[in-house]
């Protein structure tokens, strides 16, 4: 039967069942179209980041 040879600290445990608790990135939504971007990111809708016109959107 195997058996460890040494004591699993609880950082190493903690952080292997850490990646089961990951769900993923959250949407935001843009304060200006209400359209969902993703986090630091400009919004593809309106071209604002952080209150600035940053790109220019094509309609």
């Amino acid at each position: 039967m195997g058996v460890p040879k040494r004591k699993m600290s609880k950082m190493k445990k903690r952080s292997r069942k850490a990646a089961n608790r990951y769900e993923g990135v959250e949407a935001t939504f843009c304060q200006s179209c209400g359209k969902p971007v993703a986090p630091h990111r400009a919004c593809k809708g309106c071209g604002i980041y952080k209150g600035k016109q940053v790109i220019t959107v094509s309609e």
